[in-house]
């Protein structure tokens, strides 16, 4: 094959799109058709069709069924109780996409043949696939195949091709052979677990019959006992061709047309497939599935495919409606967020037999099970955006209740339910119980989505008649896990479960589960209060049935309230588990090995003896129900748990996304956001050819709403608290909520609210509370976020701040550096700047001839500090740099407390030589810590060595890794130097002689980041 045309899914950002609405691909590489598959697959929550060409013969190319599965025995060679006794594997079914063609006799096989000329495209707007080639046979003879797909939205059964042939030098006959095939099978797993799996059993065709009008095959799952029929139906465009004949094929049926074709014209012909299939062991006849199908496609047929294309269209515009979505200065991010919610939308059930599987119904991943991440993450967008589609989700969890209150019993739990971890049916089909069924979390994710979705729509009839039942029974398992523990004061702990982080497992008190678990309990009791006040007759129905008495309520209240969530004195982060902080950190990979997960590398038990997360835990939490945390310990949370996550999992980089945002990394929100939106678009985890990962998608929409957006929903109220991302000139989105729809546009002036359509909308904005009518528009300017406490402290940095002793520890470390022979460059010297001795000594070390061991480095750690007290016992008070001392005084004539925190263990001799020692209530230096900069350790030391809460000081630093220390220890932090070295920080001036406390005192709830502005410093 000659492959002309080669180009990127999206184009670069700053280039031109073509069509905002369409997303595009030229790639005729046959090694990227797997992935072009996954992206270009249409869904509609029932059925989902892989982007193949219909001529071609792609072995990865497949059609599915959210219902239709295989059951297979999971064999151990030693089985305990409880272990997950099968799995259920979604697998292709019979594939109605299939149109070879013929010129002659020839048959047309595209391999063999010149790509003039291809492309693919995805209509959003128009929930389409279309797709052109222009190829040249061996012979000569040049075509342009074109082929129009639709999944129909509002026809769950329902495919719909037309194919075109135009010929643009060819003549002569032409011959379609439209087919069902049923020649493909389920994936074998291979060495990766998350692609495949072994099948035992499998589709087999019970039934095929083509005839001049409709043809049809019947096939029938092994063990679920589920039967499936497809069956294809044809209309002619323009008299262009004639049918010739219908048989029964090797592998399914065809029905064939012929035609002729000279140069500038063309053949067009519709084809209609239609889907049909039981539950399983269900008793319906294999006629009254046939009729069934026959019958949709009767009614598509009678439709046509340019009405079939309107309805989806018209489908699509309430999706877009409410997304709202514009990007001022980024298109090709725009267009990206806009193909992660089409792909979401269109893989999530709406009939309320299923939910959202991690790979929707784009490919063979993961076997088509659904996880815990389809509530936390695609439900939320689905509220939204589509609340209908959420409900559907929650209404999958209800459906599957009976077979959770099983799998609580396999687990020996005399009551109650707990979801299990992976499934289709209901059934727990994770082999690996201690990354499975330990997952206790997936309790609380589906107990978190019910009141999100119940807070955003106020549907209390879905509450009362299904989601409390839910909320009541998942809630029971909690008290069985875990115990009100007397070593601990009392607090109630849970016992040996797994968290989100599957590199972590079956631990005491995983800080996930326990904030969660919190969430859980406390809406448990609330809603069985509700309901019995709003609906007694049910909720005595519902208590009588699961025999649930007062005293557990009560004792859920209690389990609440004593919930046991540690922080770590020393570091000021929540531990993500009991031992968690005590184990030794994973060495760093090698960049080579790329986004191969640790879990295909190493032993479990490896990674479990290490500190290393597989994805989001602790920092999940805080995004799912941290409204009643510090920003401070938010932001100590994120620096920490950031130095141990590898990010193996699609999921975690729209947490740490939301998260960076929320604490003012905006370097990091944004690098993260640009993780989570292209995944998938650029196959950023090497896996997309296996289908598209529906929570990093969703989570693109997360990043931009709960990221930029501050979007929380706290106490049933939603709360918004946008910032602009410097890439961006503005941004626009739209959130239903409670029948109406907010529009939330942002820009560097600040954020326009408006209902556009709806009667009232009450919302805060930066905790301010708003109400707007329908129609209603009202502009505010951003809000800024302030120290939880008055302004108490300020800590300063000693090296180029107070003095440039930097030139003189740059003068020893030279000094240094050339008696080793190992480098030293302008390179080193800024690596250094606002790092402990050790750590320098590290750099300098790093390109040295030869290696050190210990007692070498501490010589040459002392042979250096010599040289450089040599040069500070010089030091005198004109050294000190211009503004440092009226700084530093006007502090404590405000009556503030002052600080030092110096990486210099000769801090206290500095500052007696400078005549500044007195000036300081406490001082900070190495000697003091064990962790330098960007560790928050020493800025947290100063804090407490002055008696004031983190929250309530000011750090002053001139290196990006103080500010990012500062940051980290959650306070302002103050950049002395340039803006472009000191991004990070809140506040930059180019030296004390500008610093004015006044400044940071006028706001009387405490120093902001937005004081910068209004003070205008930073122009």
């Amino acid at each position: 094959m000659d492959h002309r045309e080669t180009a990127q899914i999206l184009p670069p950002h700053g280039h031109a799109l073509r069509d905002a609405w369409v997303v595009t691909s030229h790639n005729a590489d046959p090694a990227a058709f797997a992935q072009d598959e996954s992206l270009f697959a249409l869904s509609n929550g029932a059925l989902g069709v892989r982007g193949g060409l219909e001529e071609g013969d792609s072995a990865s190319q497949g059609c599915f069924l959210a219902g239709a599965w295989e059951r297979t025995p999971i064999e151990y060679h030693e089985r305990f109780p409880g272990f997950a006794a099968h799995t259920d594997t979604r697998i292709p079914v019979a594939d109605g996409t299939r149109i070879h063609l013929r010129l002659g006799d020839t048959p047309v096989r595209l391999s063999e043949g010149e790509w003039l000329h291809f492309e693919r495209a995805l209509d959003l707007r128009n929930g389409c696939y279309r797709r052109q080639l222009r190829w040249r046979s061996p012979e000569g003879a040049t075509l342009l195949i074109e082929a129009e797909r639709i999944v129909s939205l509002d026809r769950p059964a329902l495919l719909a091709i037309r194919y075109r042939v135009h010929s643009v030098d060819y003549t002569g006959p032409v011959t379609l052979e439209s087919s069902i095939s049923t020649v493909r099978n389920a994936a074998e797993q291979g060495d990766d677990p998350r692609i495949g799996t072994r099948i035992d059993g499998g589709l087999v065709t019970t039934d095929a019959l083509a005839g001049d009008t409709q043809a049809h095959v019947l096939q029938r799952t092994t063990h679920s006992d589920i039967r499936v029929a497809c069956m294809q139906q044809h209309a002619v465009v323009d008299n262009s061709l004639r049918f010739r004949l219908a048989n029964l094929a090797q592998h399914g049926v065809m029905q064939v047309f012929e035609g002729e074709l000279s140069p500038g014209q063309s053949v067009t012909l519709d084809k209609y497939v239609a889907y049909a299939w039981t539950q399983p062991g269900a008793h319906d006849t294999d006629d009254a599935l046939i009729a069934h199908a026959a019958s949709e496609l009767t009614q598509a047929h009678a439709l046509g495919h340019d009405e079939l294309l309107a309805r989806q269209s018209s489908e699509l515009a309430q999706l877009w409606q409410n997304a709202d979505l514009s990007i001022e200065g980024d298109a090709a991010t725009e267009q990206a967020l806009r193909f992660n919610l089409f792909h979401v939308f269109q893989s999530s059930s709406r009939d309320g037999q299923g939910s959202t599987a991690a790979k929707g119904l784009t490919g063979e991943g993961y076997e088509g099970h659904y996880f815990w991440d389809a509530e936390v993450f695609m439900l939320p967008a689905m509220v939204a955006l589509a609340p209908h589609v959420a409900r559907s989700m929650l209404m999958y969890r209800h459906g599957t209740l009976a077979r959770a209150r099983a799998h609580a019993r396999e687990l020996n739990h005399a009551r109650g339910a707990l979801y299990a971890w992976r499934t289709i049916s209901g059934d727990e089909c994770s082999a690996y119980f201690p990354s499975g069924s330990a997952q206790y979390h997936i309790n609380a994710a589906v107990a978190w989505a019910i009141r999100h979705y119940v807070d955003a729509t106020g549907d209390e009839a879905f509450l009362r008649d299904a989601g409390a039942e839910m909320l009541l029974e998942t809630a029971r398992v909690w008290l069985d896990i875990g115990h009100f523990n007397p070593r601990r004061s009392g607090a109630f702990c849970i016992h040996d479960v797994t968290g989100p982080d599957e590199y972590t497992a079956l631990v005491d008190n995983n800080h996930y589960t326990n904030r969660m678990a919190q969430r859980h309990l406390r809406d448990a009791a609330t809603v069985a209060h509700w309901l019995s006040e709003s609906a007694p007759d049910i909720y005595a129905e519902i208590a009588h049935r699961i025999d649930l008495e007062p005293f557990e309520i009560m004792q859920w209240q209690r389990a609440a309230e004593l919930m046991y969530l540690a922080e770590d004195a020393e570091l000021g982060v929540f531990p993500q588990d009991d031992t968690f902080l005590d184990k030794p950190r994973m060495s760093a990979r090698n960049t080579d090995e790329g986004k191969r997960p640790l879990l295909l590398e190493l032993h479990p038990l490896t990674i479990y003896r290490h500190q290393v997360c597989k994805q989001a835990d602790t920092l999940l939490a805080l995004m799912l129900a941290g409204d009643d945390v510090s920003l401070a310990a938010k932001r100590r949370n994120f620096d920490y748990y950031e130095g141990v996550t590898v990010h193996d999992s699609t999921l975690s980089a729209s947490t740490f996304g939301v998260m960076a945002a929320e604490v003012g990394e905006t370097e990091k929100a944004w690098r993260y956001f640009q993780d989570t939106l292209r995944v998938d678009l650029d196959d950023l985890h090497g896996n997309a050819a296996h289908g598209l990962h529906m929570a990093a998608m969703a989570g693109s929409w997360l990043s931009l709403a709960w990221g930029y957006g501050g979007m929380r929903v706290i106490d049933g109220q939603l709360h918004l608290h946008p910032q602009l991302p410097g890439a961006w000139r503005s941004y626009r989105f739209g959130i239903t909520w409670r029948d109406a729809h907010l529009r939330v546009e942002v820009d560097a002036e600040g954020v326009r609210y408006t209902v556009t359509h709806g009667d009232l909308v009450t919302f805060h904005h930066g905790g301010q509370p708003i109400q707007l009518s329908g129609g209603e528009s009202r502009a505010m300017p951003h809000a800024t976020t302030s120290l939880k406490a008055p302004l108490q402290a300020v800590i300063f940095d000693l090296d180029g701040v107070i003095a440039d002793t930097a030139v003189v520890h740059r003068a020893a470390w030279e000094q240094l550096a050339h008696e080793i022979s190992a480098p030293f460059d302008e390179q080193i010297a800024q690596r250094m700047k606002g790092v402990d001795r050790r750590g320098s000594l590290e750099i300098l070390l790093e390109r040295a001839p030869r290696a050190y061991v210990e007692h070498e480095k501490r010589a040459l750690e002392a042979r250096k500090n010599s040289y450089y007290v040599e040069r500070i016992e010089q030091f005198g008070p004109d050294q000190l740099l211009p503004g440092a001392r009226e700084a530093v005084e006007s502090v404590r004539a405000k009556g503030l407390r002052v600080g030092l925190a110096s990486a210099s263990r000769n801090a206290p001799l500095l500052l007696e030589r400078l005549g500044i020692a007195r000036l300081f209530d406490y001082v900070v230096d190495a000697a003091r810590i064990d962790r330098s900069k960007p560790d928050p350790e020493i800025f947290l030391a100063a804090a407490a060595g002055l008696g004031v809460a983190p929250g309530a000081c000011l750090g002053v630093e001139d290196a990006a890794a103080g500010v990012a220390s500062i940051h980290a220890a959650g306070m302002v932090a103050i950049g002395i130097g340039r803006r472009e070295d000191l991004g990070e920080a809140d506040i930059v001036l180019p030296g004390l002689s500008v610093f004015r406390i006044g400044d940071f005192l006028n706001n009387k709830n405490g120093a902001t980041a937005g004081t910068a502005e209004a003070i205008n410093i930073n122009a």
